[in-house]
C-alpha cells in the first residue's frame, strides 16, 4: 500500500515525530498530493546515503512535494536561488558565500549576539515577571542578527520579517505567497541597490565586489534572509519548551554551562524542527535492494533519522549529555545548511544565558495548553508563555 506522509503528532508528546513513521520501514513507497507516487526514507544511514549522493537532484522543477500547501514550484530556479541548484552552480554561489562566513566576521556576531540577548533580556526583566518567549527572544534575536550580517537596518526589518514569515505557511493562499514573495523580493532588490552605492562591512556589501549581478544578489539575499529568520527562532523556542519540560534536562545545563555545545546539538537532534527535504533520482538506481526510477522523487524524513534507534541509543529521551555524532538536523552532504555555525553560536548564547537571568523559569500555562505550529513548514510553538520569580 502506498501511503502520503506522516504528519500527525501525539498532543501529548509535542516534541515527538509521528509516530507513524516508525512502522515504516527504512525506505517505502509514498504517495504525494499532486499523484505522484515515489519513496519516503527514515533509517539515518539511507538519509546520509541520499542526501550525499550526487545522482539525486535537488531542482525544483523536477520534484513533488509530500504535503499540501508547501511552496512548490515547477521552473527552474533563477539565478542566485543557490538552494535549488546541483553542481555546478551551486558548487560556484556555495564557494563565494563560503568565503564570506570568515571567522573575524563570526567572532564578531558572536560579540553581537551576547550584546543583543543581553538587551532583550533585560527587557523581559524590566517588562515581566511574565512575558511571551516568542516575541520577548525567539524572534528579535536571529532577526537582528541577520539583519547585521546582511547589512540590513534593524529599524527596517518591519517591512519584510511578516511577509518572510508568510512564506513557510501551509495555509496561505496563492495570493498571499505571491504579496509575500514581492514584498521581500522587492525590498531586498532596494538593499543590493543601496550596498552596490554604499558598501559596508556585510555579507551583501562583500558579494558586491564579485562577479555577481543585481538580480543573482537579491535571489541570495532573499534566501538567506528567509532562511536565517524563522529557523532559529524556532529552536529558540522549541528548545526552552523542552528544558523547562525536562527540569532534569535543565538542571544540568543551569549547573554547568560549559555543556552548552553538547546541549544545543541533543536539541538540534531531538527537536529536528525541520521534517523533511526532497532530492528527486536523476537516473535509474538502486537503494537499500529497491530500484528507484529516474524522475522519483525522495523525501527524507529528518526526524525519523535523528531518532533511529539503529544510531542514536534511547533516541526518545532527552540528553544533554549524549554524544549527537552524525545528527542531520542540519542535512547533509554539499547542501548542508550553509549558516549552521551561525544558529549554533546564537543557540549557544541565548539558552544559557536565559537560564542564568531567570533560574525560577517556568511555564505560565499547563504544557498541553501550548500552541504548536502545525500550520507552517518548520515545526515550534506559535507562543511560549513564560513567568519566574521575582
Amino acid at each position: 500500500m502506498t501511503l502520503p506522509l506522516p504528519t500527525g503528532r501525539l498532543a501529548e508528546r509535542p516534541f515527538d515525530p509521528p509516530a507513524e513513521l516508525r512502522e515504516r520501514g527504512p525506505l517505502s513507497r509514498m504517495s504525494y498530493p499532486d499523484g505522484h507516487e515515489g519513496w519516503l526514507v527514515t533509517s539515518h544511514t539511507l538519509v546520509r546515503e541520499v542526501l550525499a549522493d550526487p545522482r539525486f537532484s535537488v531542482r525544483p522543477e523536477l520534484r513533488h512535494l509530500p504535503i499540501p500547501g508547501a511552496l512548490g514550484s515547477n521552473q527552474p530556479p533563477p539565478p542566485g536561488m543557490f538552494s535549488g541548484m546541483d553542481a555546478p552552480e551551486h558548487t560556484r554561489y556555495r564557494r563565494l558565500l563560503t568565503g564570506q562566513f570568515t571567522v573575524r566576521r563570526m567572532r564578531l556576531l558572536t560579540e553581537r549576539i551576547q550584546g543583543i540577548t543581553a538587551e532583550h533580556l533585560d527587557a523581559m526583566e524590566q517588562v515581566g515577571p511574565t512575558a511571551d518567549l516568542v516575541t520577548a527572544l525567539a524572534q528579535p534575536i536571529p532577526a537582528q542578527v541577520i539583519c547585521e550580517l546582511l547589512g540590513v537596518p534593524y529599524a527596517a526589518r518591519a517591512r519584510f520579517q511578516g511577509h518572510a514569515l508568510d512564506l513557510f505557511r501551509l495555509d496561505a493562499t496563492p495570493e498571499e505567497m505571491a504579496t509575500a514573495y514581492a514584498a521581500v523580493h522587492g525590498f531586498m532588490a532596494e538593499l543590493v541597490q543601496d550596498k552596490r552605492a554604499n558598501p559596508t562591512d556585510d555579507l551583501l556589501s562583500g558579494l558586491t565586489s564579485s562577479d555577481l549581478t543585481d538580480e543573482e544578489l537579491v535571489n541570495i539575499g532573499f534566501t538567506l534572509l528567509g532562511a536565517g529568520l524563522d529557523t532559529t527562532a524556532n529552536m529558540l523556542a522549541l528548545g526552552t519548551f523542552a528544558l523547562l519540560s525536562h527540569p532534569g534536562q535543565l538542571a544540568l545545563l543551569r549547573k554547568d554551562p560549559g555543556i552548552v555545545d553538547r546541549a544545543v546539538e541533543e536539541l538540534l537532534r531531538y527537536l529536528s524542527i525541520i521534517p523533511f527535504t526532497v532530492r528527486t533520482a536523476l537516473e535509474d538506481l538502486r537503494l537499500d535492494g529497491e530500484q528507484i526510477k529516474a524522475g522519483e522523487t525522495v523525501t527524507v524524513s529528518v526526524p525519523a533519522a535523528n531518532r533511529d534507534a539503529a544510531h542514536f541509543t534511547d533516541p526518545d529521551t532527552l540528553n544533554l549529555l549524549r554524544s549527537t555524532a552524525g545528527h542531520v538536523a542540519f542535512g547533509h552532504g554539499v547542501h548542508q545548511c550553509l549558516g549552521q555555525q551561525l544558529a549554533r553560536v546564537e543557540l549557544q548564547v541565548a539558552l544559557p544565558a536565559l537560564v542564568a537571568r531567570f533560574p525560577t523559569l517556568r511555564l505560565a500555562v499547563p504544557a498541553e495548553d501550548i500552541a504548536m505550529r502545525t500550520d507552517t513548514l518548520i515545526y515550534g510553538v506559535h507562543s511560549l508563555p513564560v513567568t519566574w520569580e521575582v
